[in-house]
């Protein structure tokens, strides 16, 4: 089938690439031409493992082709997908205007029959608002239809994700059309689901701001741990074991960010705000995952009786492990907070170093982990990299001046850091350092 997709973004070159792949002809459109001539000479835009690999065979045997040119990629194809950026606005409302220009644009070019894919995160309603921009600004009268396709790929493990979904839901307004897009995943032999357009579009947002939900309620429970002296792993052990609940994303930390959760979540939020429709537990997710790094922050400035004047490494960036993806990163807020308490941070991430200078132009960048934690008097683990959860702990604290080691992902055996000599403070690991403990005691005087 001949396809185009709008976006070369996560989502666009993710779809286009997997599609090109199971060997349909694939057009990805951009109006950015530096970026179409980078992915022309292969060099990619976004750090996915195996997305280059994948890209450079399919362009190779002439599946994916990439252009500016987005009047003759919608002419040639049957299905063109729009797969746009929908960045957040202040008051929580979801852009939507590169979405409209994506639909002013295939207006404009459509000769034929279309089916329109939106593949973006949308609002509830987007499927009609695409219509009516397309009816209202189409050159011929041609007839077209609608879809909503919604993706559900982790940054990280996007291509795997793409090539094995848990579901494919299809949202169309009759089964003639949905059965259309069914017929380009078919190879993958993934259970589908066919809704309304209006209901697939609720579908993507639910499922980011449950998965959210259940985030905030593990660092919910994390908190209630380092009161009671609990162990949170152990806790969310035992709780992911029920059937019923599950044990992805129970991992306490510092909070949830990058590209989807925070946005999702917001949008939801207005758009459910928008409907007199109140949503009192959505609004506490939110403002569980606002207030988790502060929370990580005070307890370092705590623990160490103050940082002023002291150096803290500070190990990853990006918002998760296997992406240079650094929209929400909670390593900003970590990192601003010991700024702003007067610590001088050193930090390191192997990968995403770069997109970080965006934030934090005037950041020190260490060239490794251990160059960042030369002379430090504590370390901050703040993403889950495989090569920190396998990092030789000894040299790391011969290395440093002091020995804390603050773990806000909870990579690390406690008892097994502080026989090394760590002082170790974990994330609901049921730790109080001296300082909590005698504030505490002198809060109950």
């Amino acid at each position: 089938m001949n396809i185009c997709v709008i976006g070369t973004g996560y989502v666009g070159l993710v779809t286009g690439v997997v599609f090109a792949d199971l060997g349909n002809d694939v057009v990805c459109v951009d109006k950015d031409e530096a970026k179409v001539n980078r992915l022309r000479a292969g060099d990619m835009p976004i750090y996915e493992p195996g997305l280059e690999e994948l890209v450079l065979r399919n362009v190779d045997e002439g599946r994916l082709v990439f252009t500016t040119d987005i009047d003759t990629a919608v002419r040639r194809s049957d299905v063109v997908y729009i797969c746009v950026g929908t960045p957040p606005k202040d008051d929580g409302s979801t852009d939507m205007s590169q979405v409209e220009g994506a639909a002013r644009s295939i207006a404009a070019s459509m000769d034929r029959y279309k089916v329109i894919v939106n593949k973006s995160t949308v609002p509830v309603g987007t499927g009609s608002f695409v219509r009516e921009v397309i009816e209202q600004n189409r050159r011929r009268n041609v007839d077209f239809d609608v879809v909503s396709n919604p993706e559900f790929l982790r940054e990280g493990s996007a291509i795997q994700d793409a090539f094995n979904p848990d579901r494919i839901v299809v949202g169309a307004p009759n089964q003639n059309v949905a059965m259309k897009i069914i017929e380009l995943y078919a190879p993958l032999e993934r259970p589908m689901i066919i809704t309304d357009v209006a209901s697939a579009e609720i579908i993507k947002y639910a499922s980011n701001a449950f998965l959210a939900m259940k985030i905030s309620f593990a660092n919910s429970i994390a908190n209630l741990c380092d009161a009671a002296g609990a162990d949170v792993v152990q806790v969310m052990k035992g709780v992911g074991q029920d059937k019923r609940i599950g044990a992805a994303f129970l991992n306490a930390g510092i909070g949830y960010g990058g590209s989807c959760f925070p946005k999702d979540t917001t949008s939801l939020l207005h758009t459910a705000n928008a409907a007199g429709v109140p949503f009192p537990l959505l609004e506490a997710t939110v403002a569980t995952n606002e207030l988790q790094p502060k929370r990580f922050v005070d307890s370092i400035v705590t623990c160490m009786g103050g940082v002023e004047g002291r150096k803290i490494a500070v190990l990853g960036l990006a918002f998760k492990a296997n992406t240079d993806d650094m929209r929400d990163a909670k390593s900003i807020d970590v990192i601003l907070g010991l700024q702003a308490h007067g610590a001088t941070v050193s930090a390191f991430d192997p990968i995403a170093a770069d997109n970080c200078k965006r934030y934090l132009p005037e950041l020190h960048y260490a060239r490794s982990a251990f160059e960042a934690v030369e002379d430090a008097d504590a370390v901050v683990v703040v993403t889950e990299w495989n090569e920190f959860k396998q990092i030789n702990l000894e040299k790391l604290k011969a290395t440093m001046n002091g020995n804390w080691l603050f773990d806000g992902r909870n990579l690390y055996d406690p008892e097994k850091v502080k026989r090394l000599g760590f002082q170790y403070v974990g994330v609901g690991r049921g730790y109080k350092c001296p300082n909590q403990e005698k504030a505490a005691g002198q809060s109950a005087a």
